[in-house]
């Protein structure tokens, strides 16, 4: 044989049932919970970007149903989060905002794997004020400014030479340096939270879920959920 043949192993299907890993002895308690969801979201987004190196840790996967329960899901990028709820925009002629439109109920979910943790937010979503989105809109690269005008989201496209030829007919119109106007069909969503799961994973699959649950008087109630 020569130095340069080399034997190959035959592809061997991967079986999902016979993927483990062992999670983490430390766990959540009770006691060490902030006294509101957003301030104990606050603290593990903070150790997510900083000591978890995570990559997007604002990350979260948006999960919509319409008006007959059919339901989907997307990832989209939190860009604001308060006591008021969690802020993310979109086009509003997307599935996701045409869902909402219909059904204003809607799951966030943040998946933190590689430290084992997962924050869940269930709410309502309403959109944002006109000039809350523009000071947002304003943030964006200007090239997101061009993209959020050159893409029509969810509808069908023939083709992407027609997605680059819109962008490239807004460059020119639009200038980098040159002040792009928001696109009325464009906005925010904020999630004013219902309940919000933190989900820490421990060993043996015996994982903690602390679930803050709002009251009809704004607090909030503290329950274990099984795992």
């Amino acid at each position: 044989m020569r130095q340069d043949d080399r034997v190959t192993e035959p592809d061997v299907p991967v079986d999902p049932a016979t993927m483990r890993k062992q999670y983490r002895a430390e766990g959540l308690a009770e006691a060490d919970l902030a006294a509101t969801p957003v301030e104990q979201f606050a603290r593990w987004f903070q150790q997510a970007a900083t000591e978890g190196h995570l990559f997007e840790p604002n990350a979260m996967i948006v999960s919509t149903a319409d008006a007959e329960g059919r339901p989907g899901s997307r990832t989209v990028l939190l860009k604001q989060f308060d006591e008021q709820g969690f802020v993310f925009y979109t086009n509003y002629d997307s599935r996701k905002a045409r869902d909402l439109a219909e059904n204003p109920y809607v799951s966030l979910l943040f998946p933190w794997h590689p430290m084992a943790r997962q924050v869940i937010v269930t709410g309502v979503a309403r959109r944002t004020g006109r000039e809350e989105t523009a000071a947002y809109f304003r943030t964006r690269p200007h090239g997101s400014q061009l993209g959020a005008w050159a893409s029509a989201q969810s509808s069908v496209v023939a083709d992407r030479a027609d997605l680059d030829v819109s962008y490239a007919e807004l460059a020119a119109r639009y200038p980098e340096g040159e002040q792009v106007p928001v696109p009325p069909h464009w906005g925010g969503f904020r999630v004013a939270p219902r309940a919000v799961e933190f989900w820490q994973g421990r060993e043996n699959r015996l994982h903690d879920r602390l679930r803050y649950v709002a009251e009809a008087d704004g607090s909030w109630r503290v329950e274990r959920l099984s795992p």
